[in-house]
């Protein structure tokens, strides 16, 4: 079964995050456990933890099918040791915040070298950023984003999500979102029925589904290989509606959340119903 859902406000709470999903029709959805654009926020109240996974209960979202997503500001890889301390505090409170609610991944993008430190030194260091985060807070898998490859950003290749969950050292612990937009952009290209096999033979190969623990649907505005990262709502873009189809159709992506971050919140219930229509009638 495919689980289809978008990222969803928690405005007024984090207890609303699953009736805004519900109202869009969703089946999933992913959430920020605070706003996403400050270092310090609240803690979360017991009475809104409670309401949360009340309300997760009522309208049928398990911790599975729910990918919270930490803060934009987060650099797990920040070469300057005071800032890199400071990013894995937010991180660790971030992983507190998800166990609170009774959460089991949070997803992240990996980090960025700022053109400081050679690629092979930053994958280290977000690797020893992520094991002292997973250490001090348990349950919850930290779930690695592949990025566009934008900038001094990691992540893009297959080759440095897999140095990464190795040097994590935590196999049950750590996991991997793919993004597909950002796969399109990194250069792998899913808008051919060549390419997306071939995309995924690699996937399998170097990192393998067992580490998949959700996937973002967007289209892409960047070109194959651009390294942009640069969303469109989906069949708007390069990628088209034929690679959502085959998508939805591959039983390698069942039972993981689905996630729309496409820039036209309005057609969100419209994409995750059409999306849902193709992956039920597939079977």
């Amino acid at each position: 079964m495919k689980f289809i859902g978008a990222h969803v406000s928690i405005s007024g709470g984090v207890e609303n995050a699953p009736l805004n999903a519900r109202a869009i029709g969703a089946r999933a959805f992913a959430m920020f456990t605070k706003n996403q654009r400050q270092w310090a926020a609240p803690p979360i109240s017991e009475e809104s933890a409670v309401a949360f996974r009340e309300n997760c209960r009522k309208f049928g979202f398990t911790a599975e099918q729910i990918l919270p997503h930490d803060t934009y500001l987060i650099n797990l890889g920040q070469p300057d040791p005071e800032k890199r301390a400071k990013s894995l505090a937010a991180f660790k409170d971030e992983m507190a915040r998800c166990h609170q609610l009774g959460l089991v991944k949070l997803n992240f993008h990996p980090g960025s070298h700022l053109n400081l430190v050679p690629v092979e030194e930053e994958l280290r260091l977000i690797a020893d950023s992520v094991r002292k985060a997973i250490d001090s807070v348990p349950d919850v898998v930290a779930v690695y984003e592949n990025t566009a490859g934008q900038g001094s950003n990691v992540g893009n290749r297959f080759e440095e999500l897999a140095t990464m969950l190795e040097l994590t050292g935590r196999p049950d612990r750590v996991g991997v979102c793919l993004d597909t937009c950002h796969t399109y952009a990194a250069g792998y290209d899913l808008a051919t029925e060549e390419g997306y096999e071939r995309t995924f033979a690699e996937f399998d190969r170097l990192i393998g589904f067992e580490y998949l623990k959700g996937m973002h649907l967007n289209d892409s505005k960047s070109k194959l290989a651009g390294r942009l990262d640069r969303h469109d709502s989906i069949g708007k873009g390069a990628l088209g509606w034929e690679t959502f189809r085959r998508l939805m159709r591959d039983p390698r992506f069942d039972g993981i959340p689905l996630i729309l971050e496409t820039p036209d919140d309005s057609i969100w219930a419209e994409e995750i119903a059409a999306l849902q229509q193709i992956a039920d009638e597939a079977g």
